[in-house]
């Protein structure tokens, strides 16, 4: 049984909460120890009644600054695909498996780092509340991380990019790279991952449009 006790609060979906209640409940989640060392909780973004959700990894320094999910350099790549395929990110729901920045001190700043399977597990019921409530039609899963959450442990991201995919909660799921992914590749490889997120994403789109006819 899910419960709050004082300040605690236990991660998911209460009986009769809006996807606002979850978002504001979530803000206050101290699951694991990554809220301690962080701006805020960088929940999902988008509209209650988005048809189209988006899942990434985890926030960066842009997104805990500002609270919201993908306005780095990840979502400015992201919000240029998004746009040549013809899709309002208005229209669409983005979020993280995880809701708070995972870093590492390097030096003197900090550098992000990829989720732990600790905070993966712990952040996982706000990704199910939010995917229970919004239920949406299509799931794009930006990375290997939030693809294997979507999809299954032995999701292989290398040989099943760009593929359709059906799950009992989602009856259109699709996994390409991560945007921040394609922004560190050298120069010689970095025009071919942001042409297959770019197809990916335009594949996306297409689905989406069919499915509104």
């Amino acid at each position: 049984m899910l419960f709050e006790t004082g300040d605690e609060v236990t991660p998911g979906l209460l009986a009769g909460e809006t996807l606002a209640d979850v978002a504001a409940r979530a803000r206050r989640c101290r699951a694991c120890p990554l809220y301690a060392d962080n701006t805020q909780t960088v929940f999902g973004h988008g509209p209650p009644d988005a048809r189209l959700m988006l899942i990434g990894e985890a926030p960066g320094e842009q997104e805990d600054r500002q609270g919201i999910p993908f306005v780095g350099p990840a979502g400015q790549l992201l919000d240029q695909a998004l746009a040549e395929a013809g899709l309002a990110r208005e229209r669409l729901y983005v979020t993280n498996i995880v809701k708070h920045r995972p870093w590492v001190l390097q030096g003197t700043r900090r550098k992000n780092r990829p989720p732990r399977v600790s905070e993966i597990r712990a952040c996982r019921p706000w990704l199910d509340a939010e995917l229970a409530l919004l239920r949406p039609q299509i799931v794009l899963c930006l990375g290997a991380p939030a693809a294997r959450e979507i999809l299954g442990k032995e999701f292989k991201l290398t040989q099943q990019r760009g593929q359709w995919f059906q799950t009992p909660q989602v009856p259109h799921v699709l996994a390409t790279l991560h945007p921040a992914y394609v922004l560190i590749q050298p120069p010689e490889s970095l025009e071919a991952a942001r042409a297959t997120l770019f197809a990916d994403i335009a594949e996306v789109a297409r689905r989406y449009r069919a499915l509104a006819l």
